[in-house]
């Protein structure tokens, strides 16, 4: 079944900029799910299924999430069943988070640490990665444009998410360097090497074209 559109979600703290590098084949239409205001005390699987609201399934269609965004894609992908879904730099099951996360979450210190300071080490980072200057600066950007309350909301619901189905057919990128979500805890069909979380900006040319691939099969 050929896939006509491709639904991008992107990672948290981030917006549809990320996805700047991100060509797809001619024919096949790059759409973006954007964030919309979680309700209090919403989970994870009941937020993506509000953000699935505006996907059309009278055409053929994929799904894909960067980081958290492959969370929400997994999630829509179990009720909505796209051709194929495609996480980047993500993990389709709960069990495949860091421990660490969870020992953070289990103390609570997701609730009580400062978002201000959570975007401030977010846009130091910034400094020792391999973005290129024009991209750092746009992160820099999108870091600040990023809503506080959104932030300390998805924090909570990624350490509450609970998913032991993985989604079928599913295309998983992910970098060997990746500083975040590392390749170790999670089993990823594609690995780029030497790529890091952010590897739609530091390796464009390598996801285009596996996202070529597997749209156009």
């Amino acid at each position: 079944m050929k896939i006509s559109r491709v639904y991008f979600i992107s990672g948290l703290a981030a917006d549809e900029r990320v996805f700047r590098h991100i060509k797809l084949p001619e024919g096949v239409e790059m759409v973006h799910l954007n964030w919309i205001t979680p309700n209090k005390n919403e989970t994870l699987a009941a937020y993506a299924m509000r953000l699935a609201e505006k996907i059309d399934t009278s055409k053929p269609f994929a799904i894909a999430g960067l980081s958290f965004g492959g969370m929400l894609a997994t999630e829509i992908a179990k009720r909505y069943q796209p051709v194929q879904t495609i996480l980047i730099s993500s993990i389709p099951l709960s069990d495949h988070l860091p421990k660490y996360f969870r020992a953070a979450g289990a103390i609570g210190l997701h609730r009580i640490i400062p978002i201000g300071f959570v975007k401030m080490m977010a846009r130091s980072k910034r400094f020792f990665t391999t973005e290129k200057g024009e991209d750092k600066k746009l992160l820099w950007e999108i870091i600040n444009d990023s809503d506080n309350n959104f932030i300390r909301w998805a924090m909570n619901a990624i350490l509450s998410w609970k998913n032991t189905q993985l989604p079928e057919p599913l295309m998983h990128i992910h970098g060997t360097r990746d500083e975040v979500l590392p390749g170790r805890f999670t089993k990823p069909t594609h690995v780029i090497p030497k790529a890091g979380h952010l590897l739609v900006l530091t390796a464009p040319q390598k996801v285009n074209k596996l996202l070529a691939e597997v749209v156009s099969s």
